[in-house]
């Protein structure tokens, strides 16, 4: 059994004694191994784990969807409370700088923590360019053209390279892939270079069907018809469920909600979904 479990979500769930904040983090039981998605942005994590009984010594390893703080800052307290598995993989560019850009000011989004302190505390960095096999049935992937023009980023996001400030079009992404009975299901953190093409890529590389989507989709900024063309694609993909989080929104949510044709949820903090493997 495949379980994923939200330790972290902007909104709580109903075990009302869990604390939720702005971020995202999933635990995952897949075979013997139990792997980290994102940690959020503080140690509430791992104190929302301690609260649902989930041990998170001895964890495979950590994968941090981008250098967002909201899904990369609690990684720090992670590491330094001796929980941190010895293996991090993350996307290319992951520690240049990230902002927030309004007019003459800049508002540091970034994770927090760089190569150095990963090296004082003996973590093997894994880069993930294109598709990666981290353990049988699972998957990181990488890169991921804009191909469909809708799926826009917002324009106040920038990245700091040597030559200086640049529109950040999130080279760093990366999502998880999971075989399970039926096809795949697909965590993401925020889909900022779009999740449906997101999913073009994942379709395209592994030849399965993707049978779930989980995370953050980053449609709480779009319009009522991106949001439509959205869901009617994931459904043309064959997607049958839905678990939208974080910075998904709540008119994408009740737009799933009122199509009696879909199968949707928010996974909130504290929320766990089951597939067969």
């Amino acid at each position: 059994m495949v379980r994923i479990t939200a330790l972290m979500d902007d909104h709580a769930g109903e075990h009302l004694a869990l604390v939720s904040e702005h971020g995202l983090s999933f635990y995952i039981e897949y075979g013997d191994n139990h792997y980290l998605f994102d940690c959020g942005a503080t140690g509430m994590p791992i104190q929302n784990a301690r609260r649902l009984g989930v041990d998170l010594h001895n964890l495979a390893a950590v994968i941090l969807s981008h250098s967002h703080y909201d899904h990369a800052s609690g990684y720090r307290e992670l590491t330094e409370q001796g929980l941190a598995s010895p293996v991090l993989y993350t996307g290319p560019h992951f520690f240049e700088k990230k902002y927030a850009r309004d007019g003459i000011r800049f508002t540091d989004l970034s994770a927090g923590f760089d190569r150095q302190f990963l090296e004082e505390h003996g973590i093997w960095h894994r880069e993930v360019e294109g598709l990666r096999e981290i353990a049988p049935g699972m998957w990181l992937l990488n890169g991921f053209p804009r191909t469909r023009a809708f799926e826009t980023i917002p324009e106040r996001f920038v990245r700091e390279t040597e030559e200086g400030f640049v529109q950040d079009d999130f080279p760093d992404e990366v999502c998880l892939a999971l075989k399970v009975k039926g096809g795949l299901v697909v965590l993401v953190g925020c889909s900022h270079p779009g999740i449906l093409n997101m999913l073009d890529v994942v379709k395209e590389q592994l030849k399965m069907p993707i049978v779930g989507v989980f995370g953050g989709t980053h449609l709480m900024e779009a319009d009522e018809d991106r949001i439509r063309i959205t869901l009617e694609k994931l459904k043309e993909m064959g997607v049958e469920n839905i678990g939208l989080s974080h910075c998904s929104g709540d008119p994408a949510l009740e737009a799933i909600r009122r199509d009696p044709s879909m199968k949707g949820c928010h996974l909130g903090t504290g929320d766990t979904v089951y597939f067969e493997e």
